[in-house]
């Protein structure tokens, strides 16, 4: 898959945001010299391109790395699902095959952009999750989750969904304490989490983007027209951009609802209007049925439940934050999160797949007569 899709795209794919990935990286391999304000959110990916300019490997060094990132990542992907279905592993070969063949989870990593590394970066924490038992396992999960959330502008999803599935497991302890610990944490760092969130919506026109309508950036054939002057909130100086954003959603509720859930809606559709129809076919055969296995598989007992936790919230999480910015033209957004509807989908599937697996051996093993044989 991977030679394939560098052969397609004749090697490394240079597209609008790689030229500023690519100054960040050679400013800091050449100078050490870091960004302020927005770009440092993209922090990580520039560190990761510079040591591939500092080596004199280019951009095929930084595809290559990527790829085998994403190799890893394949192999701790199999690793995770099989523990996780007790050792069987019918449902680790039909999630990885799915992760590994399904073109777009694949494509970006021959693409300069964030969302190779940011998908590779959360496959390894779900694995690193579903091995942590001990002090090393949960602080290996810390380490890839930091480096993780700093690739790009989202990434926080990534701690936020392992920080519920840690509180998740030790709720389940027998000994109350360390939740009840956790919990104070929590709300202690409380005023923290509002001071980033207002620096991270600081660089971000959200109110100015909702004026505009936008469902999809910089796409102005789809946008959503209000039917009564907008309600503004007062300018930045005067309120918060947290504040800002909740008095335009009270303000204007029915607006921001229909823009809301229109983002929501073509997130989810995977529905691009210059995909072919095979492409389309496809999407409707494989991945809606994903969805559907993967909400049953969030549900599975037999599953560990701060795992399913972990996976669903790196897929909601990510929706809610379409819905309150916008949708990408390409599918940027989503297949970085594909890998967990697979993970949850192979799971619920696991006792179907077992069966037939048994049926299979069983129909093997039986004598057959020459008619049967040759029906069979």
């Amino acid at each position: 898959m991977q030679l394939w899709l560098l052969r397609m795209h004749h090697g490394p794919c240079y597209v609008n945001d790689s030229g500023r990935y690519l100054a960040y990286g050679r400013r800091i391999a050449e100078e050490w010299f870091f960004e302020h304000d927005h770009q440092l959110r993209y922090l990580g990916y520039p560190l990761f391109i510079s040591f591939w300019l500092k080596v004199k490997a280019g951009r095929w060094g930084i595809v290559l790395g990527q790829m085998a990132v994403s190799a890893l990542a394949a192999g701790g992907f199999y690793d995770a699902v099989r523990r996780l279905a007790r050792g069987s592993t019918l449902p680790a070969l039909a999630a990885t095959a799915a992760l590994v063949l399904w073109r777009d989870t694949q494509q970006f990593n021959v693409y300069i952009l964030t969302e190779s590394l940011f998908t590779s970066g959360t496959i390894l924490s779900f694995w690193a999750l579903v091995r942590a038992r001990t002090w090393q396992g949960w602080l290996l999960l810390g380490v890839i989750v930091s480096l993780t959330a700093m690739v790009r502008p989202n990434g926080f999803i990534v701690p936020v969904a392992a920080g519920l599935a840690g509180l998740t497991a030790l709720y389940h302890l027998p000994n109350p304490r360390p939740f009840r610990l956790a919990m104070v944490l929590v709300v202690c760092s409380l005023p923290l989490m509002w001071f980033v969130l207002n620096k991270l919506l600081l660089t971000f026109t959200l109110i100015e983007t909702y004026q505009r309508g936008e469902v999809i950036y910089g796409y102005s054939a789809w946008v959503v027209q209000p039917t009564a002057p907008l309600n503004l909130p007062p300018p930045l100086p005067l309120m918060s951009p947290v504040m800002r954003l909740g008095y335009f959603i009270v303000h204007n509720p029915v607006f921001f609802t229909k823009l809301a859930f229109l983002k929501l809606g073509l997130f989810f559709s995977y529905a691009k209007t210059y995909y072919s129809v095979g492409h389309f076919a496809a999407i409707v055969a494989f991945i809606y049925p994903c969805y559907y296995l993967a909400w049953r598989g969030t549900r599975r007992a037999a599953v560990w439940l701060p795992a399913r936790v972990f996976l669903a919230t790196v897929v909601l999480f990510q929706g809610f934050i379409v819905m309150m910015t916008v949708e990408d033209w390409d599918v940027r957004f989503l297949t970085p999160v594909l890998p967990c509807v697979f993970a949850l989908a192979a799971l619920d599937a696991q006792p179907w797949l077992e069966k037939v697996q048994q049926r299979a051996t069983k129909d093997a093993q039986e004598p057959r007569s020459g008619h049967q044989a040759l029906r069979a």
